[in-house]
């Protein structure tokens, strides 16, 4: 009985009120140009402008992600560390014109100059001029005695 009433009845029951839909559905224009209020032509222009600027904005990309790939590969010589296979491939990918910025070579080179200064004798010897020498005294004296007690508690002649 159930399957009589389905077959007589519309699966969908509100189908045939709204007529509307399917006239709009037609209506609508299947060309992306006409969507899009411009003619074939302004549109094929723009979308030619779209990926024109989006390569673009790739390359400029790459090119910075290269300059840090650089300035990576420096700081690593610098300090002596492993190299990375990443930073190696992004620096053959974008090619020979990678240059690090200015800025970041200028923080580079600020930092090796103060590491240089902490090195260097005068650099040691201003560390020397902070400290308190009173307290260096009183730890030499302290390390003193007690080397002498420990000596005493090993050594029966002292």
């Amino acid at each position: 009985m159930a399957f009589l009433i389905k077959s007589m009845l519309p699966s969908n029951p509100l189908a045939g009120m709204m007529g509307g839909e399917e006239k709009a559905e037609e209506a609508a224009p299947k060309d992306p140009a006409a969507a899009a209020g411009m003619t074939r032509e302004e549109y094929e222009e723009y979308q030619k402008q779209v990926v024109e600027e989006k390569m673009e904005r790739d390359s400029e990309f790459l090119h910075k992600k290269a300059e840090r790939a650089t300035l990576r590969v420096c700081l690593r010589d610098k300090y002596r560390l492993p190299k990375s296979e990443q930073d190696e491939n992004m620096l053959d990918m974008a090619g020979d014109d990678v240059d690090v910025p200015e800025e970041l070579l200028k923080m580079v080179d600020e930092d090796a100059t103060e590491e240089e200064e902490k090195d260097s004798i005068l650099g040691q010897m201003q560390n020397l001029q902070n400290m308190d020498m009173d307290q260096i005294k009183e730890k030499a004296s302290a390390t003193l005695a007690e080397v002498k007690t420990k000596a005493e508690e090993k050594c029966s002649v002292m």
